[in-house]
């Protein structure tokens, strides 16, 4: 009980700061050791403090030693940072052998669909847009969308639905298919 009320105490019943500053300077300094650029820290070190607000909503303990667990999520998050940015990567390099591939053979024609493609990307909504996007050109399941983005996996092929019959009538109204 008094352990329970000291926790309470520190980290912050009332809304204050789930994370002091020697805490968060510690989530810092691990985020900045595993790669994740400076630009970013700040974000990381909210994604931690998050984190440990929503254990605290669902009515999980807080943990024994906050800094050391902090240290823990901070790691995990620069790994995902690294995934994404790979992610990212591979998606780059597939676009450009699209791109090549297209201007190869058969140049106008698929250089026209090509940018035919890209502005009905361009005139989807984000949403739909990132679905497609990672769907069809970084090649991930359903459930990895869902996964990644933190929607339920409904929502992603709502989302693909709509967004295909969106760009088919585009390319149909532009008699580019």
């Amino acid at each position: 009980m008094l352990r329970r009320k000291a926790r309470r105490a520190q980290t912050g019943a009332g809304g204050a700061d789930p994370l002091d500053a020697a805490q968060e300077d510690r989530v810092r300094a691990v985020l900045a050791l595993g790669g994740v650029p400076h630009a970013d820290l700040p974000d990381g070190v909210q994604q931690v403090r998050l984190k440990l607000l929503e254990r605290a909503a669902d009515g999980r303990e807080a943990p024994r030693d906050v800094s050391a667990w902090a240290a823990v999520v901070a790691s995990n998050l620069a790994m995902d940072w690294h995934r994404a940015r790979r992610r990212q990567e591979r998606l780059g390099e597939r676009l450009q052998v699209l791109w090549r591939e297209a201007t190869d053979e058969d140049g106008a024609e698929k250089r026209a669909t090509s940018l035919a493609v890209a502005e009905g990307l361009g005139a989807l909504p984000d949403a739909q847009r990132q679905v497609v996007v990672l769907r069809f050109y970084a090649d991930l399941p359903v459930r990895a969308i869902a996964d990644e983005l933190g929607i339920p996996e409904g929502t992603v092929k709502s989302r693909l639905h709509t967004a295909v019959r969106l760009l088919r009538a585009r390319l149909h109204e532009g008699e580019v298919v």
